[in-house]
């Protein structure tokens, strides 16, 4: 029973997790979604600003007591402008889904989101990306990854 129990709550860890991306998975994965060079902004660009926003996690959460909104997914979008998470008073949902389908393992949906940011307000947009990509080097972040 306890190896049942035991069994139970490391599948359900891995459940809550979700899926953090290896630096090479995700500058394919994102390059296979036409990231690279969308709206003028490099895979190296969106790499880091995925590093910084969430550490590749798509399980990655927020909370944002000031509007009480939240930041959801691997590139850390804003439920009161972006997405509809059901609580965040005077939501807009811009891009017109669940912020709960910013955590999925499949990114699809969070790329199509970021995109309409991107075309909307640009990357400056990302307060992760301006504190920590904006006039960087930012090679490294898709160095040796064949993209």
């Amino acid at each position: 029973m306890k190896a049942l129990l035991s069994l139970g709550l490391v599948l359900l860890s891995m459940t809550v997790q979700g899926k953090v991306y290896e630096r090479c998975e995700l500058a394919k994965t994102l390059k296979a979604k036409g990231m690279d060079g969308y709206h003028g902004i490099s895979l190296a660009n969106w790499m880091c600003l995925a590093k910084a926003e969430s550490n590749y996690n798509t399980q990655a959460t927020n909370y944002n007591p000031g509007d009480k909104s939240t930041d959801y997914g691997i590139f850390q979008i804003n439920s009161h402008y972006w997405c509809n998470d059901g609580k965040t008073p005077k939501a807009v949902n811009t891009c017109g889904i669940s912020c709960k389908a910013l955590l999925q393992d499949d990114i699809s949906q969070a790329v199509a989101c970021a995109k309409k940011i991107v075309k909307a307000q640009g990357i400056k947009a990302w307060v992760g990306w301006r504190n920590h990509c904006q006039n960087k080097d930012l090679k490294p972040y898709i160095h040796g990854c064949g993209v």
